[in-house]
């Protein structure tokens, strides 16, 4: 969404909790104008000595063969020499290659490893076969013509959207996208990798066979116990933002009608509009039957 609007002339603020999110949107969005040579692709590939071995110890045998993880290690000591929008861009592309390289796209799962050795799914996708050096080769020409100069100034953050908007709200448009409270899937624990590789955590617990860090972000969107709470904060803090858009699905907590009384509550008029998932799992609920729901609310 912060992609399209800088796309389209307007001036971006982004933000997410989360900071491998956060570099896609410093390396696309903030970014106007560094791209990645290939002696620049070929610099984060090369043996470094000082690199330590988080992913060789998380990830082998789950997710990645040993050498696969030995790569992801070695890349993460050297993008710290990049400089602040080069090294942005240089994770945001190393996510996709990831996402690809890992079937379903997400962590949640220990099926990596069998599917990328099984022929049938190969074929289906050969993706999930190759090494993540040649997928992160073969995403960088797309990924530096995504970059462009709008002429406008663009901003990025990583921190809680209460946070951010407590000392600023001068926007004339929020899109916001929540996690979804009680929804079948927990964003953290199915991007929980990449998160894990960017922040290149020392002070967590990893739990399960998917060694997703422990504790996770907290939000207090994502907890039945404190959503409203959350939801009514965020509404005061952006009472001045004439328009909002808002992201959510109908499996959620609090429910669609709660969430519409919540807004009317603000004195906004509200339009809800729904797009039903006609089949498969994944994302942010996505389950077959489910709807995703965007919440228009004008100030009046």
């Amino acid at each position: 969404m912060a992609f399209e609007a800088k796309r389209r002339g307007f001036r971006v603020t982004a933000n997410d909790l989360l900071q491998c999110c956060w570099h896609i949107a410093r390396g696309l969005v903030e970014n106007s104008s560094e791209t990645l040579s290939s002696e620049d692709a070929e610099h984060l590939f090369l043996p470094n000595p000082n690199a330590s071995n988080l992913m060789q110890q998380l990830f082998t045998g789950n997710f990645f063969e040993p050498e696969q993880s030995l790569v992801l290690d070695t890349f993460r000591v050297n993008v710290e020499q990049f400089p602040e929008a080069k090294r942005s861009l240089a994770f945001a592309i190393m996510s996709r290659a990831l996402t690809r390289k890992v079937i379903m796209g997400h962590f949640a799962h220990l099926q990596a490893i069998t599917y990328a050795n099984t022929p049938i799914r190969v074929k289906r996708n050969p993706s999930i076969a190759k090494p993540i050096r040649q997928l992160f080769l073969d995403l960088l020409p797309d990924f530096n013509r995504a970059i462009f100069n709008s002429h406008l100034s663009h901003r990025s953050f990583n921190t809680n959207i209460l946070d951010l908007l407590n000392g600023d709200s001068n926007y004339d448009v929020a899109y916001f996208d929540p996690p979804y409270c009680m929804s079948h899937s927990d964003y953290q624990a199915f991007y929980h990798l990449l998160e894990t590789f960017s922040r290149y955590w020392t002070d967590k617990e990893f739990v399960g066979g998917t060694n997703r860090y422990s504790p996770p972000l907290d939000s207090n969107f994502d907890r039945k116990t404190t959503a409203i709470q959350a939801f009514n904060q965020l509404f005061e803090l952006a009472k001045n933002i004439p328009l909002w858009l808002i992201s959510y699905n109908d499996r959620s907590y609090p429910s669609v009608e709660t969430f519409e009384t919540l807004l009317r509550v603000t004195g906004r008029n509200v339009s809800t509009y729904r797009y039903r998932y006609p089949n498969s799992r994944g994302g942010k609920g996505s389950v077959k039957g489910s709807h995703e729901i965007l919440f228009v609310a004008k100030k009046e």
